[in-house]
């Protein structure tokens, strides 16, 4: 099985204007599970993921919600003149999913919930986490980023050429109703030279959840000093360094992956308890 849930939509006041989010729910008959919130990549979407939050969910005893950021998959595009700032990752954290998340009814004062986030998603959950300690129980990242690396920049170079002289863009229109808006947000951004300076060392120290680490050692977007950077600045951080993965484990190392974040999240449960 490959598809992903089946997905519906949420209308919320974003940037000035109203936007329409793509989202899916998963294990809605156990509503007392903890909820898993799974964020993708920067040029990710609902259905990129596949069916992979379903199976984690299931090994891990978990609801699930997945959504597309505004400018991803089916949720509304990015108008083509909008050009994203520096703290756009700032602006999903602290803005867009808690919006979000009220407007989906999810109490998360109440029963704080899980992030599992990867690259851009992932640099998002940990700000999240940072920002709002008593809402999150606990974060799982793939390849997050806490800084800008020379890697990086040579990587997202890369993509821009296979966009625009290769195949990238046909890949991606499978999974976003205007590709142009999913790429050209995220690829700008990160080619920017403002961004350059981009960081978020400072504030992850700030984060009290339990929190896992994920990492491929063939990552081309970023070295594992990604997440040993996050393992200095919270003390209760775990890492795990996967061989013979690149930037998306949740791919190329599906099953390890799953049996990782399963265990980690139940033995978290378990010690709450």
């Amino acid at each position: 099985m490959t598809a992903g849930p089946a997905s519906d939509f949420v209308e919320l006041a974003w940037a000035g204007r109203t936007v329409r989010i793509e989202h899916a729910w998963i294990g809605g008959a156990a509503p007392a599970a903890p909820l898993l919130v799974f964020l993708h990549e920067g040029l990710g979407s609902l259905a990129m993921w596949k069916d992979f939050p379903q199976r984690l969910c299931a090994a891990a005893g978990c609801r699930g919600l997945v959504y597309s950021r505004p400018g991803y998959g089916r949720s509304t595009p990015r108008d083509p003149d909008e050009r994203w700032g520096v703290d756009f990752m700032h602006r999903q954290a602290h803005g867009l999913l808690p919006a979000l998340l009220a407007a989906l009814g999810v109490d998360a004062a109440a029963a704080p919930v899980w992030l599992f986030g990867h690259s851009d998603g992932g640099s998002i959950a940990l700000l999240f986490a940072a920002r709002f300690a008593p809402l999150t129980a606990g974060v799982v990242v793939l390849a997050p980023h806490i800084r800008v690396e020379d890697l990086s920049i040579a990587s997202i170079e890369r993509a821009r050429q296979a966009y625009v002289q290769g195949d990238l863009r046909r890949g991606l229109a499978r999974y976003h109703d205007d590709p142009d808006s999913a790429f050209w947000g995220w690829n700008r951004i990160w080619l920017d030279p403002a961004f350059r300076h981009w960081s978020i060392e400072a504030e992850i120290g700030a984060i009290r959840c339990p929190l896992l680490a994920v990492q491929g050692l063939d990552d081309e977007y970023g070295t594992l000093e990604q997440i040993r950077g996050i393992a200095r600045r919270v003390p209760q951080a775990r890492l795990l360094e996967l061989p013979a993965c690149g930037h998306s484990p949740q791919r190329d190392q599906p099953e390890t992956l799953i049996a990782a974040a399963a265990a980690f999240i139940a033995g978290t449960q378990a010690d709450a308890g």
